[in-house]
């Protein structure tokens, strides 16, 4: 499979494209087939070093469909979204054709939207609900006006 890989720290002008092996799920994993993924300011620290040793396959958060579930739970086929995890971090994550993603951490979708606009999703809309459930564990009130 080809990747985006960097060798080195720095800048995007360090990633450079790479022919890996296609990994294989472990036990609790999803491989995910790769169709677009966002690009999330959180990378570009993990590419530069700012946040110590990472894997060399950046990226923490994707769309795509399912490869293979050992576990039977999900369908080859079944539209999903991938965030954290460990992608990018302690595992290769997203900027690839595959990824290995810890079955807690996808989620199945049923949309029409396009792959590119799909992907600019899962992160965004996770940091969305987790503002909104906390606003409300601490009492806030929200309205319109």
């Amino acid at each position: 499979m080809r990747a985006m890989v960097f060798e080195e720290y720095g800048g995007p002008e360090k990633l450079i494209i790479k022919d890996l092996p296609v990994p294989e799920p472990g036990n609790g994993e999803v491989r995910v087939r790769v169709k677009a993924f966002g690009i999330n300011r959180a990378e570009t620290y993990m590419r530069k070093g700012a946040w110590g040793d990472v894997v060399r396959v950046s990226g923490i958060e994707c769309v795509g469909e399912v490869d293979s579930d050992p576990s039977g739970a999900l369908r080859p086929g079944q539209k999903v979204a991938a965030i954290m995890g460990g992608l990018g971090r302690t595992r290769n994550g997203s900027y690839a054709e595959y990824t290995c993603v810890p079955s807690t951490n996808i989620f199945r979708l049923e949309t029409k939207l396009p792959w590119e606009e799909l992907a600019a999703i899962p992160d965004r809309g996770r940091n969305s609900l987790r503002s909104r459930s906390r606003t409300l564990r601490l009492g806030f009130v929200c309205s319109r006006t």
